[in-house]
């Protein structure tokens, strides 16, 4: 940490340059090193947990892993265990390498259907057959906008291998789900906090392609904590998931991101911040969901700014 704050100084710097350090100050106080106790059966109920973490070369992976409710287990507080037998895993998804050579951990508990969501950063301290134990660095609430509402009306049973395409470009099937997209969740890191798994949403269209290996996403008003932008900031390493509810797929991207500043905005596509960034895409996965999932698509967050036809 640079200061007294609690922030490290990547947060601290995004926070000076958009003028949210008062507000920024007043927020942190919803942080902890546990899970309060209310989020507790929150988290217990949930079918998918969002999962943030590290290759071996130092990329980020953004990772949705589904289960029955009851997956995942916060009573203890300080530690999260997250039920995935070894049979169950989808060793396409790079998160099961990852976490046996990395212990950063980001986890993003996001009920879609309530827009709800809780944040909880921590470290793998087990991995075994069963699944996977994480002690607890920092956990705290975040609010529900953008987040557009959608049910799971069906969550069956994994079925393994799944089907899987690699690339590096942004074409055809993969160049139509960022098109349409509504909903991403995005992983960074810091070398003082960990892996940390966030969330962003707004209108089919808001992920704009610049060109075919580079997004352009808006950075709407937010808590003002800056935790994403603030490790983006420190180190420009991301990961990408963006998914696909209606086919059932995940597109999972990691490169680099760039936070640009006072931007014109002719079209108040940031909704007023005048932020973007872009992310450099490495390289891709586009994979199937182990688990077959119904999803029934509620309606939109009504804070997100109008797209550009």
């Amino acid at each position: 940490m640079s200061d007294d704050s609690g922030f490290h100084s990547g947060e601290r710097a995004m926070q000076i340059a958009a003028g949210e350090t008062a507000i920024a100050d007043r927020n942190i106080a919803v942080l902890s090193d546990t899970v309060i106790a209310g989020a507790r059966p929150f988290i217990g109920k949930q079918f998918m947990v969002v999962l943030a973490s590290i290759d071996a070369d130092g990329g980020l992976w953004s990772s949705p892993v589904f289960g029955k409710p009851g997956f995942l287990n916060a009573d203890a507080g300080n530690a999260i265990r997250i039920d995935a037998p070894a049979k169950d895993r989808d060793l396409a998804d790079p998160l099961w390498g990852n976490i046996t050579g990395r212990s950063e951990l980001g986890m993003l508990f996001i009920e879609l259907g309530s827009r709800r969501r809780y944040r909880v950063n921590g470290t793998v301290r087990q991995l075994d057959d069963g699944g996977i134990d994480v002690a607890i660095r920092e956990a705290y609430p975040n609010c529900p906008k953008y987040i557009q509402r959608r049910h799971l009306r069906q969550l069956g049973e994994p079925t393994l291998p799944v089907q899987a395409a690699h690339g590096s470009v942004l074409r055809g099937t993969v160049e139509d789900i960022i098109r349409q997209a509504d909903t991403l969740f995005i992983a960074s890191a810091h070398a003082e906090t960990g892996a940390d798994a966030s969330h962003r949403g707004g209108s089919p269209g808001f992920i704009a392609l610049v060109n075919e290996t580079t997004l352009r996403i808006p950075d709407f008003h937010g808590n003002s904590l800056f935790n994403t932008l603030g490790n983006i900031a420190a180190d420009p390493r991301t990961g990408l998931c963006i998914p696909d509810f209606v086919h059932g797929q995940l597109l999972q991207l990691t490169g680099t991101a760039t936070i640009h500043w006072n931007q014109d905005d002719p079209d108040h596509l940031t909704g007023g911040t005048g932020r973007f960034w872009e992310f450099k895409v490495t390289r891709w996965i586009l994979r199937d969901t182990p688990q077959p999932l119904e999803w029934e698509y509620l309606d939109a967050s009504p804070f997100n700014p109008a797209v550009r036809a």
